[in-house]
């Protein structure tokens, strides 16, 4: 039986359901992630709350953590729930996994459909991309234009680049602090070794059809296609693939040797953790690379298009103001690239494909697909609200649209507080974006900039040096003038040491507990005083 529960009311109402959920037989497996502070809080409450209206539990919560491997998790926890499941309902289970496909494949011959209702790229409607119509959101993204596309590095062996997307005919709006999405084509190398290594026509169209005709997903992606657009618009083929895929691959070896490998680094053994951490994560394969590295492995590309993930839209901080850019959108990234164990080039999916597509005289704009997504990630309704931003590297970019708006506002008269940024790179001369705008800020009176360069000297320095010799002035915003507190950037281990900092200087200048200087901080975050915008 599905109950589906409206959780705003499950949570807060005494009966629900009445007879109903005390016949429950329920289990709960939550997905979080630990680097943030209400870590799979959802599920915990849910599974208590169960229990608390009558529901009978199967077996124990799970919690999955996508900071560490949320699949084992997830494997660990189902290989004993199993065992409790086939125990409560008297069923005899013969301890063998049966494979079964969701997804059954239809190939569709030369003729026998127009090319004009084959989907070429376009997320949900066909046609969408051909004929824009707002409103424009995740299932239907804008085309914009990319203007400007330059480098902003001054030297040294990394690339961070600045992108301006033109929305003006579009309709979409945007704050300072919101992000934009973007959706990527992957690599056009990678795609064709995969056709190369499955033998596949990639140019055939194709559907996949779920077998369960009831469900509302009737296909895993937008069907009929090709596969060279599936393998480019629709499915993730440079991320490290689950244990669960290795295990389908297996059916598709030749080699005994291979297939226990395989077979190995699917099971949740400490021997088939270790190899899968060594030969998947730590060499940092992606499916073509396991292809390429196990030979006899020679699944059929319908089966591998219905088991790797969808490729997703990436999220990037707006970095300008519509104060001052109401007609287009800024991007600030750095272009991922590195170099592997096993001697290949890795690259990011979407910063690659952005890099490439640059202006050119003569020729048309590139194109990307794009949608805004708000945020509660807001400058203080009050310009004349002081503020404090820690954005190290691309941190900056949403503070570059913060400075621009409050920049605005001054130059129209408004009383705007004081505007603090802790800054940091590796080279002053190298990766300091946008240096010319900031000093120029600085002068102009718009901002005080706090700066850490952790490779000019012997010793490195980061902002988090710089943060704990300023705690007299930590305090004195949040503490005394009634300031708003911003974080941008690395989830793990940047935004975790700055809350600690944070945290110490409310109980070393403001005379809290520790218990005291931590409810303190969560007073500030629900009133949008203290706020994160952060990955992991």
């Amino acid at each position: 039986m599905n109950i589906f529960i409206n959780l705003p009311r499950f949570f807060g109402q005494r009966r629900l359901l009445g007879s109903t959920i005390r016949k429950l037989r329920c289990v709960v497996f939550g997905l979080g992630n630990k680097t943030y502070e209400h870590y799979n809080a959802v599920a915990i409450y849910l599974d208590k709350r169960l229990e608390e209206l009558g529901a009978t539990r199967v077996y124990e919560l799970g919690l999955g953590d996508d900071d560490a491997n949320i699949e084992d998790d997830f494997i660990t926890w189902k290989d004993k729930f199993w065992p409790a499941v086939c125990e409560k309902f008297n069923i005899e289970s013969t301890g063998e996994e049966e494979l079964i496909r969701q997804f059954r494949l239809v190939t569709h011959a030369p003729g026998d459909i127009q090319p004009n209702n084959v989907f070429t790229g376009e997320i949900a409607r066909l046609h969408s991309l051909q004929v824009q119509r707002p409103p424009y959101d995740a299932k239907n993204p804008f085309l914009a234009q990319i203007t400007v596309n330059r480098e902003l590095h001054k030297g040294g062996d990394r690339s961070c680049i600045h992108v301006e997307l033109d929305i003006s005919d579009s309709k979409m709006r945007y704050e300072a602090g919101d992000h934009v999405a973007v959706y990527p084509i992957n690599d056009s190398n990678l795609v064709e070794r995969l056709g190369q290594l499955t033998g596949a026509n990639l140019d055939e169209i194709f559907s996949l059809i779920n077998t369960d005709q009831e469900s509302s997903k009737k296909h895993p992606f937008p069907c009929p296609t090709s596969y060279r657009t599936a393998l480019s618009h629709y499915v993730e083929i440079t991320a490290l693939p689950r244990t669960h895929i290795l295990r389908e691959l297996v059916e598709y070896c030749s080699d005994e040797e291979d297939k226990k490998k395989l077979m190995l680094m699917a099971t949740n053994s400490q021997e088939g953790k270790a190899l899968y951490q060594s030969f998947i994560v730590d060499a940092c394969r992606n499916i073509v690379h396991i292809l390429e590295d196990i030979p006899s492995c020679k699944p059929h590309l319908d089966h591998l298009c219905e088991l790797l993930p969808r490729l997703q839209p990436r999220y990037y901080s707006i970095s300008s103001s519509p104060k001052m850019y109401p007609e287009t959108v800024h991007i600030t990234a750095v272009i991922v690239k590195y170099k592997t164990p096993t001697g290949r080039v890795n690259k990011g999916v979407t910063t690659t494909w952005l890099a490439e597509n640059k202006p050119e005289p003569g020729k048309p704009l590139p194109r990307v697909p794009v949608y805004i997504r708000k945020s509660q990630f807001r400058l203080p309704l009050q310009t004349q609200t002081p503020i404090i931003m820690v954005g190290p590297g691309t941190g900056l970019a949403p503070f570059r649209g913060f400075l621009q708006e409050r920049a605005f506002a001054r130059a129209n008269g408004k009383e705007v507080g004081e505007s603090i940024l802790y800054f940091g790179c590796r080279h002053r001369d190298q990766d300091f974006i946008y240096q010319d705008e900031l000093e120029k800020y600085e002068q102009n009176g718009d901002v005080k900039l706090n700066l850490a360069f952790s490779r000019d000297q012997k010793e490195k320095v980061y902002v988090t040096h710089l943060l704990e010799k300023d705690m007299d002035l930590l305090w004195d915003v949040i503490g005394n003038r009634n300031g708003h507190f911003y974080i941008c950037g690395d989830a793990k281990n940047m935004a975790v040491d700055v809350r600690n900092i944070v945290l110490k200087a409310i109980q070393d200048k403001g005379g809290r507990t520790e218990s005291e200087a931590v409810q303190f901080i969560k007073k500030l975050e629900s009133m949008k005083k203290y706020s994160a915008d952060v990955w992991s």
